[in-house]
């Protein structure tokens, strides 16, 4: 059966977890999400969707990317919801999303890894990271074996309060997110480069006197500040002090290739 998994990623997590499952799939691509604005025909038998959680919840690509999809009645659909420990309600919401559209979410996974929330902080100790890493590849290992079963679960999920309170925020935070790039500035070691307008996802970023311009279509991906090699992109006041974070086995030119499919 032919699989394809469908990545959003802005640090690399999501795409190193697409690459660990193929591993253990049968005739498995690897594509990057585009951000439709029009119907999209996909034919796979299976379609797997691996994305972070944003802000708890559903980023709009993925939204999009749901909306927009065009397949065969019978594709087996799961999906993989990366986080740094919190996926509360989001794959409930892909699951209702996805019903309103008429397919069915027959699996639905959350995966912890190290954080790219550099506004909350680092991505922590890298012992930390490895064992997140190590976690993360054997539960990989017991998704593909479930999906190759052609099993159907309930999808995971946060405890009941954590799902009311942080879908609350979520819906209030929504709207807000294209407006949230207002928090990012460069400083002194920005050289000009080009790397964050150039690993945009979104095409969110402009060049103006050899410095980046955000322009208000922000994902929060963290794209810009993390791939950044002068770490001269900041956002708000703490990002100074922190440490930058991608996944160690994804590189800026994986990243730039998502933008370019774009």
């Amino acid at each position: 059966m032919k699989t394809e998994l469908f990545v959003y990623t802005g640090t690399g997590n999501s795409l190193w977890i697409a690459r660990q499952l193929a591993v253990g799939l049968e005739d498995t691509a690897i594509k990057f999400m585009p951000f439709l604005s029009g119907e999209f025909e996909v034919n796979a038998d299976r379609i797997g969707i691996i994305f972070p959680v944003h802000i708890w919840g559903l980023p709009r690509r993925v939204i999009r990317f749901i909306n927009h999809l065009k397949t065969k009645p019978e594709t087996y659909f799961f999906a993989v919801a990366v986080n740094a420990g919190q996926v509360a309600a989001t794959l409930l919401q892909l699951q209702k999303l996805m019903s309103a559209q008429k397919k069915q979410l027959s699996l639905g996974y959350s995966i912890s890894l190290p954080s790219n929330y550099i506004p909350w902080g680092g991505p922590g100790p890298v012992d930390t990271q490895q064992r997140l890493f190590k976690n993360a590849q054997d539960k990989v290992k017991s998704i593909a074996h479930a999906i190759l079963r052609g099993e159907r679960q309930k999808v995971d999920r946060g405890p009941l309060w954590q799902n009311i309170l942080f879908s609350r925020i979520y819906k209030m935070s929504f709207r807000q997110v294209p407006k949230m790039d207002k928090k990012f500035w460069t400083d002194d070691k920005c050289n000009g480069c080009e790397i964050c307008f150039k690993v945009c996802p979104a095409e969110n970023i402009e060049m103006k006197n050899e410095k980046p311009s955000w322009l208000h279509q922000c994902e929060q991906c963290l794209a810009c500040i993390q791939w950044c090699p002068q770490e001269a992109i900041q956002y708000g006041k703490k990002t100074v002090k922190y440490r930058r974070y991608h996944h160690p086995e994804v590189t800026l030119q994986n990243m730039l290739e998502q933008a370019n499919a774009s």
